[in-house]
């Protein structure tokens, strides 16, 4: 009878310390899976999703498609922001891993006040096209059921110009003059491009070191007293005139 409840004790003891050790192989792996996200996973993502996000493969200008695709997503915040620094809210295009950020400023939308963040872009010419023509607006928005607030990248609703880019998918933005929210998401009647990442209001020692900048200031000056028609680098005039 002793040497069965001994038995007994040793059977428990091996079943307790195989559990625990199986549920530290569980948890160890649902942690590094949680955790084996990097710019790759965000950047292969996109790519992978790149014919259900435009099914007739044109992203010329579509950054608003990415961020419509991506705020229906059920994702979290932290995979949200991941994402939108993957595309281009100017041209479209995505972006490789490593790619550093633009600081950039813009108007706020409805105010004089200046937003200051990063933006991350494919090419320089549109960071000064973003600056020019494009507007901040903080708005909230639920990811898996938390409320979020962050800053956007705005433009005036297109659809009612006469002169609509037609290297443009005019289907993935419009519903005759309306704009199509199936398609595209839209907050108080302004277009949303993208994101502007670590915002803050612009103090002037952010806007001297944007004006002194070799490429967000110099040559964004250049490029920004242009004429349109002359204008033959980045997106050119499609979103200038998509925004304008």
């Amino acid at each position: 009878m002793y040497i069965k409840f001994l038995t007994l004790i040793k059977n428990n003891i091996i079943l307790a310390v195989i559990t625990i050790l199986l549920v530290l192989v569980v948890n160890k792996n649902s942690y590094s899976s949680e955790n084996t996200k990097d710019e790759a996973y965000y950047y292969d993502t996109l790519a992978e999703n790149w014919i259900y996000i435009f099914p007739d493969g044109n992203r010329n200008a579509a950054g608003p498609k990415f961020f419509k695709y991506l705020i229906d997503q059920d994702l979290s915040f932290e995979d949200f922001v991941e994402f939108n620094k993957r595309y281009c809210p100017v041209s479209g295009s995505l972006i490789a891993p490593g790619s550093e950020p633009a600081f950039i400023s813009m108007n706020e939308v409805d105010s004089d006040n200046k937003v200051c963040g990063d933006m991350y872009r494919c090419c320089w010419p549109c960071v000064c096209d973003s600056m020019k023509y494009a507007k901040a607006m903080e708005i909230s928005h639920k990811f898996q059921g938390i409320e979020e607030r962050f800053t956007v990248m705005t433009i005036d609703n297109p659809c009612g110009k006469e002169e609509f880019p037609l290297e443009v998918n005019r289907d993935y933005f419009c519903n005759g003059k309306k704009m199509n929210l199936d398609q595209v998401f839209a907050v108080d009647q302004k277009m949303i491009i993208g994101l502007l990442h670590k915002p803050t209001s612009c103090n002037s020692s952010d806007l001297l070191a944007i004006n002194n900048h070799p490429v967000v200031g110099e040559q964004c000056k250049i490029r920004n007293s242009t004429k349109e028609e002359e204008l033959i680098s980045g997106m050119g005039d499609i979103f200038i005139k998509l925004s304008k």
